[in-house]
C-alpha cells in the first residue's frame, strides 16, 4: 500500500488524521481518542433525539369469503354438504411506519398502509403498543393521520416540522423506519433530486428523492435533516429487485403539515380549485409554443364560472410560476397549490404569445355542483358490490380524478363481490348500461335492478373507454 501522497487528509478507523507525507500502517490498532478533535463524527445524537417518535404501524383487515359461489346454490350443497360452502375468513395484514407529530398522540403514516384496514395498532420504539384510531385518510397525498392515547395521560415524543421548501439537493438526510418488520433501523444519504415517481399519476406528484436506503416497511417513516426535523414522510422506492436501489421518495413535510392540520380541525384537506383543465407540456407542445425545453403547465380549457376565468386565464396560457417559484410540470403546480390551502390569493406567472404576465387567482375549494348521493349497489347483477357517488369538481378533487367531473364514479369495490369478479375498479366512471346513459347513482341503481341476462356497459378508466359485456 506504501505511502499516501495526496494533498488531502484521510480519516483512519481509529479516528486519527493522516496528513500528506505520513506513513499509514497496513493494520492500525484501534485506539481511544486522546483529544476532543479526534472524536469521530456521528449521526447518533440526531438519531437519539428523533427515533423515539418513529413508530411501527400494524394494519389488519378481516375478509369473509366462500370457497366458491356455486356452493351458495342449495342444489350443490345437497350433494357436497355445507363444509365446502361454509364462509371462511382470512386476515390481510400490512406493515408500515409512522411519525408522532403531536405529543397528544397524533401519528402520520401513508394512506396505502391503512387504506383498507379495520384494525390498526401502533408500536413505539420503547415496545409499548397502542390501538390506533384512523381520523383522516387522504388518498390523493397518500397520507393518513392516526390517534393513539395513553391512559396515564403521559405525553408522547415528537418530531418537529422543517420547511421542506428550503431543502436542497445535496443535503444530508436520515431515513428511519421498520423495513421488512426487522425492527427500527436508520439509514443515511443525501437529497438527490426533487422529482415525480416514474410512471406515477400527475396529481400532487412532487417528492423529495433520496439515496438513503428505503425498503418495504419504511413507508410512513421519517426523513429528517441534521437538526432532527421532519422534512418528509417516506413513501416508496423504485426498484427492479424489491430491495433498495438508492432511489427513494418522500412526501415533503409542507404537504404533510397541511394534511395534519386538517385532521386536527376535524376536516379533510381542501385544495384550491382553479377551474381550468391543465395539460402537461410535451416536447411537441413545447416546440409549438417556441420553448427550448418542456416546462410549465398548459391551460387547455377554462370554466367560465371558476376563479381562473375571473383572474383572466385563457386557453393556451402557460403557467410557469406560483408566487415567484418556478413550476416545471403539473405535479409541481398541484403541490404548490395544495400547500397554499384555500383562502386568500395566489399569484401565477403566466406566458401568453411569448409574453409574461401575472394573474392573481382566488384560492377557492372546488364546488360540489351535484349531491354525492353515495349508494352501494346490491342484488345479483355484475354491479353488485360497487359503492358509487355522483361526480362533481369537489369529488374529483378529493379522489384525484383528472377527467370530466360529471357522471357516476366508483368509490369502492367490495372484495369477493360480483363487481370485483367482473373487474371493476375504484375510479371507474360508469357511463352507460344497456343503452342507457348513466348520469346519477340513482340511474345506476335502477339499471342494475332491471332483470336481464346480458349487460352491455361502457366505462371510462383514466384516458381509456372500455366497452364490455357481462352475462347475468
Amino acid at each position: 500500500m506504501g505511502m499516501f501522497r495526496r494533498a488531502c487528509p484521510t480519516i483512519l478507523a481509529a479516528g486519527m488524521v493522516l496528513m500528506v507525507g505520513a506513513a499509514m500502517p497496513l493494520a492500525a490498532e484501534r485506539q481511544a481518542p486522546a483529544a476532543s478533535d479526534q472524536i469521530q463524527l456521528s449521526f447518533a445524537p440526531v438519531v437519539k433525539r428523533v427515533a423515539p417518535a418513529v413508530v411501527n404501524v400494524y394494519a389488519s383487515r378481516t375478509i369473509r369469503q366462500s370457497v366458491s359461489p356455486f356452493f351458495a346454490d342449495p342444489f350443490f350443497r345437497q350433494f357436497f354438504g355445507d363444509q365446502f360452502g361454509a364462509p371462511s375468513t382470512r386476515v390481510q395484514r400490512a406493515l408500515g411506519s409512522g411519525v408522532i407529530i403531536d405529543a397528544s398522540g397524533l401519528v402520520v403514516t401513508n394512506f396505502h398502509v391503512v387504506a383498507r384496514a379495520d384494525q390498526v395498532k401502533v408500536a413505539l420504539a420503547d415496545k409499548r403498543e397502542f390501538p390506533a384510531q384512523i381520523i383522516l385518510k387522504d388518498q390523493r397525498s397518500d397520507l393518513a393521520v392516526l390517534r393513539i392515547r395513553d391512559g396515564s395521560g403521559a405525553r408522547f415524543p415528537t418530531i418537529g416540522f422543517a420547511d421542506s421548501d428550503k431543502v436542497e439537493v445535496g443535503d444530508l438526510v436520515l431515513a428511519i423506519g421498520d423495513p421488512f418488520g426487522v425492527g427500527q433501523t436508520v439509514t443515511s444519504g443525501i437529497v438527490s433530486a426533487f422529482a415525480h415517481i416514474p410512471g406515477g399519476p400527475s396529481q400532487d406528484q412532487y417528492f423529495i428523492q433520496t439515496d438513503a436506503a428505503i425498503n418495504p416497511g419504511n413507508s410512513g417513516g421519517a426523513l429528517v435533516d441534521m437538526s432532527g426535523r421532519l422534512i418528509g414522510i417516506n413513501r416508496m422506492i423504485v426498484t427492479p429487485s424489491g430491495g433498495s436501489s438508492g432511489i427513494g421518495f418522500a412526501i415533503p413535510s409542507n404537504l404533510v403539515k397541511v394534511v395534519a392540520e386538517a385532521a386536527v380541525h376535524g376536516g379533510t384537506p381542501e385544495r384550491p380549485w382553479l377551474g381550468v383543465d391543465l395539460q402537461e407540456v410535451t416536447p411537441d407542445i413545447a416546440a409549438g409554443l417556441g420553448l427550448d425545453t418542456p416546462h410549465g403547465v398548459l391551460v387547455a380549457n377554462v370554466d367560465p364560472s371558476g376563479p381562473g376565468a375571473a383572474a383572466g386565464l385563457k386557453s393556451g396560457d402557460l403557467i410557469v410560476a406560483v408566487d415567484g417559484v418556478d413550476v416545471e410540470d403539473l405535479g409541481m403546480l398541484n403541490y404548490r397549490l395544495a400547500t397554499k390551502g384555500v383562502g386568500g390569493t395566489v399569484t401565477l406567472g403566466v406566458m401568453h404569445d411569448g409574453k409574461l404576465y401575472t394573474a392573481d387567482v382566488a384560492l377557492k375549494p372546488a364546488p360540489e355542483t351535484v349531491a354525492r348521493d353515495e349508494r352501494t349497489i346490491g342484488g345479483s347483477s355484475p354491479f353488485s358490490g360497487l359503492s358509487v357517488v355522483n361526480l362533481s369538481p369537489a369529488v374529483a378533487d378529493e379522489i384525484g380524478y383528472a377527467g370530466d367531473p360529471h357522471g357516476v364514479i366508483v368509490k369502492n369495490v367490495k372484495a369477493g363481490s360480483p363487481a370485483a369478479y367482473a373487474g371493476f375498479r375504484p375510479g371507474d366512471v360508469i357511463a352507460r348500461i344497456n343503452g342507457t346513459n348513466i348520469e346519477s347513482t340513482r340511474q345506476l341503481a335502477d339499471a342494475a335492478d332491471k332483470p336481464t341476462n346480458v349487460w352491455n356497459f361502457t366505462v371510462r378508466r383514466g384516458d381509456r373507454v372500455i366497452n364490455g359485456q357481462l352475462r347475468g
